[in-house]
């Protein structure tokens, strides 16, 4: 037999039973749907977390108050040193030369009104460096000044959800706005930017820290965010800042140093583990149908036993008769897995439209894969079969015993 005439009596014998074909077509298009539609979600998670995290600054330190240890005992147990961070220790950080700048960074919440309208608002206390440390944006006016960190001045940057709700089509800048018990001019407003890692850049208004201090009356920070100087020496500016503290914290090293890589790093292992046994648990549904097509396959044989006899009886030797089904098999998982390809993609271009803001990211390696699984289970499923069709004694199979 030649290898066009296997692909055309494959093709004929799948064509002959269309009920059949359908089905088996189906559960393996479903298998590799599932394989794409949820390692997609788990990619496309991976990559707008880490992509968050990524987009809080660049060569970014987090300096947070207290450490956690373990102190020991049975079970172990999990001690904290209870002190503040102060806004002289975030200045002291400055006397790192490895550290650009430093932003300290206090946060509450408070009604802020301004002519009958009000609202409960996040606010942030900060520093002019904030800006730059968080690649913020202004579209109107400009940021807090540059002014010593302990000197409390009355002004305040709103997001465009805070200059929306409250002045509507007046004009923000200039106006007085009352926070809590307390009066801030607006000198700039947000560029639009939503969510990123919980905080609504929208929705906040940022005042200067020592205002934030005075106005919550919390004199320990929340934490304190450095920017190193190179992505290179992160590792040891993070060295640094523990030295200091710990100089200034009478020899207690009691601050957690969290980097922006370790963050990211963390989170895509762990992302990425998440997104591979998702991926695995949907291609089990793929040997599902590989066994489907190995009892169709075995049904198939059966019903085909004269015309294998009668192909052993003009000289088809085993090999080319294992060769057939083999063929049949393969020809049945490209097809599922073609549909099941169309299937997937199409469902990741309906989530997208639905949740437009996290961006489906289908990795090339997944299409390959739930393609490559697919062939191989019906390859490997039709292995019996064609063992048993080529096993046949052709007189037996002429006399459809």
């Amino acid at each position: 037999m030649l290898p066009g005439d296997i692909l055309h009596s494959s093709a004929k014998a799948i064509g002959a039973q269309p009920m059949r074909s359908s089905l088996i077509l189906i559960a393996m298009a479903i298998g590799v749907a599932a394989v794409i539609v949820l390692t997609t979600l788990g990619e496309s998670t991976r990559q707008y977390i880490t992509g968050e995290f990524a987009a809080l600054g660049s060569n970014l330190l987090i300096v947070l108050p207290g450490r956690s240890e373990t102190t020991g005992g049975q079970p172990p147990l999990l001690g904290e040193t209870p002190r503040d961070l102060t806004l002289d220790d975030a200045l002291a950080l400055q006397r790192s030369r490895r550290i650009e700048q430093v932003a300290p960074i206090t946060v509450g919440s408070a009604p802020v009104s301004w002519r009958g309208l009000e609202r409960e608002v996040s606010i942030i206390g900060s520093t002019a460096s904030l800006k730059s440390i968080r690649h913020l944006d202004i579209v109107q006016g400009r940021f807090l000044p540059a002014t010593a960190p302990d000197r409390a001045v009355p002004v305040c940057v709103i997001g465009q959800k805070v200059r929306e709700e409250l002045f509507g089509k007046v004009r923000a800048l200039g106006q007085w706005l009352r926070i809590g018990d307390r009066r801030f001019r607006v000198i700039g407003i947000l560029a639009p930017r939503g969510q990123s890692i919980g905080v609504d850049f929208d929705d906040i208004v940022i005042i200067p820290v020592a205002s934030a201090q005075a106005l919550f009356d919390a004199p320990g920070l929340f934490r304190v965010l450095a920017e190193a100087k190179s992505w290179d020496s992160m590792l040891a500016a993070a060295a640094e800042i523990h030295q200091i503290i710990q100089a200034r914290h009478e020899g207690e090293d009691d601050v957690t140093v969290i980097t922006q890589d370790s963050v990211i790093a963390t989170f895509d292992r762990i992302l990425l583990a998440l997104t591979l046994a998702v991926a695995g648990i949907a291609a089990i549904s793929l040997a599902v149908a590989g066994i489907l097509i190995m009892n169709v396959m075995l049904v198939s044989v059966s019903q085909r036993t004269a015309e294998i006899g009668l192909l052993k009886a003009l000289g088809a030797e085993p090999g080319q008769l294992r060769l057939l089904f083999l063929t049949e098999a393969g020809l049945l998982s490209l097809l599922g897995a073609g549909l099941g390809v169309c299937l997937g993609l199409g469902t990741v271009w309906l989530l997208q439209r639905m949740y437009p803001a996290l961006p489906m990211v289908t990795p090339a390696w997944a299409l390959f894969a739930a393609v490559a699984i697919s062939l191989g289970t019906g390859l490997l499923f039709g292995v019996l079969p064609a063992g048993k069709a080529a096993g046949l004694d052709p007189v037996q199979a002429l006399s459809r015993r």
